[in-house]
């Protein structure tokens, strides 16, 4: 399985933000530090705080903070919520799959999907930046 690059940015801005301490680090900061476009961070951005994960502040003093509900986020969820709740194969797209009245392999996909969530699941953002990730995150940030 292959995560949309909207998923691992999310779920790295997530990590860099529960390491950030008291500095409220910009989105176009984030950005710089992940050598990513402002651009595409934007959109993640303003995702994570719709789900409420993360405060954005414009302005001066402004910047990017993890909320509670964000440090305690399952892992799954996140994911879950980033790459929706589609099939991994589209077995009815513009060539429906003939095997689709029989077929096997859309439910073990299905099952192995879900799997691969429920190992996420009981995972936290806060738990991703323990030792040795969380010291290695703030060794790669610029300073605020």
């Amino acid at each position: 399985m292959r995560l949309l690059r909207s998923t691992d940015l999310a779920l790295r801005v997530l990590m860099r933000l529960a390491v950030a301490g008291e500095a409220s680090p910009t989105t176009r900061e984030v950005a710089g530090d992940m050598d990513v476009p402002y651009t595409h961070l934007a959109k993640v951005v303003a995702e994570l705080q719709h789900m409420g994960l993360l405060d954005a502040r414009r302005g001066r003093g402004g910047g990017l903070t993890l909320t509670g509900k964000g440090r305690a986020a399952s892992v799954g969820a996140v994911v879950r919520a980033f790459e929706g709740d589609g099939d991994v194969v589209d077995c009815e797209g513009a060539t429906p799959c003939p095997l689709n009245s029989a077929c096997r392999l859309r439910g073990a996909l299905r099952r192995a999907q879900e799997a691969f969530y429920a190992a996420l699941d009981p995972l936290t953002v806060a738990d991703m930046v323990t030792d040795p990730t969380g010291p290695l995150l703030l060794q790669i940030s610029r300073p605020s």
